[in-house]
């Protein structure tokens, strides 16, 4: 059918686009995503995508850029401290209907999105907003969890040298995630100073036997010298009968 896909992002567009693509779909990519912020953010994603889709010849809707429409929803879910539950809810929706209404403004058949290939994002509550704007545009809605395919679209990204973003997209997933990263930064930190702690000993063991070692092989040295020596002092006595 003809399909539009709603796309976070160039390396989550590799699988879903090759499945899809596979199963017969005519895809039109649309990005729609201006929760994504900062805008040098959204464009160096947008960029990588671009580049990637026009390589393939596929077509790309790229959808008004609007850093104020996040902060325009009802209600608290788009702040600091909302249930990420209801947070992402709101963000799936947001982009979800923006994409479902250009799609049933242009003879789009379905509707289906790359978010379905990442194992962070929450599935279920995405599957569900998808339903729910295909329904409100008589479009049907194209689901499949891509997420068994998000290995394989990691490694093909990163051969393929794309822009791999290192937080959802909202500002409060790039608070989060750089606390996740600060966090796991001092465990590890604090794994190195047990290890540290533990090895110590064992350092100062294998220091002090291979300083013992050396002295013994030192005296060893200093005793055979003396040794030539008494023995070229011994050659150079007269002998007497």
């Amino acid at each position: 059918m003809k399909l539009l896909l709603h796309a976070c992002c160039g390396p989550c567009s590799l699988e879903p686009v090759r499945l899809l693509v596979q199963a017969g779909h005519d895809i039109t990519i649309a990005f729609s995503n201006s929760n994504i912020q900062p805008r040098a953010e959204y464009d160096r994603r947008l960029d990588t995508l671009l580049e990637w889709a026009g390589e393939q010849g596929i077509p790309v809707v790229d959808f008004p850029y609007d850093d104020k429409a996040w902060s325009r929803l009802p209600g608290e879910e788009h702040r600091s401290g909302a249930l990420r539950e209801n947070r992402c809810r709101a963000c799936y929706r947001m982009r979800l209907e923006e994409a479902a209404a250009y799609a049933s403004r242009h003879g789009f058949e379905g509707i289906s999105t790359t978010l379905a290939v990442s194992p962070y994002q929450l599935s279920e509550v995405c599957h569900e907003e998808l339903e729910r704007a295909a329904e409100a545009h008589g479009l049907v809605c194209v689901w499949e969890d891509f997420r068994p395919y998000y290995p394989q679209a990691t490694r093909r990204s990163r051969e393929a040298g794309m822009y791999r973003q290192n937080y959802c997209g909202c500002l409060v997933s790039k608070a989060e995630a750089d606390a996740e990263r600060q966090e796991r930064k001092r465990e590890r930190a604090a794994r190195a100073a047990e290890r540290e702690a533990a090895e110590a000993p064992l350092r100062e063991d294998r220091k002090r036997k291979r300083e013992a070692y050396e002295a013994r092989q030192r005296a060893k040295h200093d005793a055979r010298k003396r040794f030539r020596e008494q023995s070229r002092n011994s050659a150079d006595q007269p002998y007497e009968r």
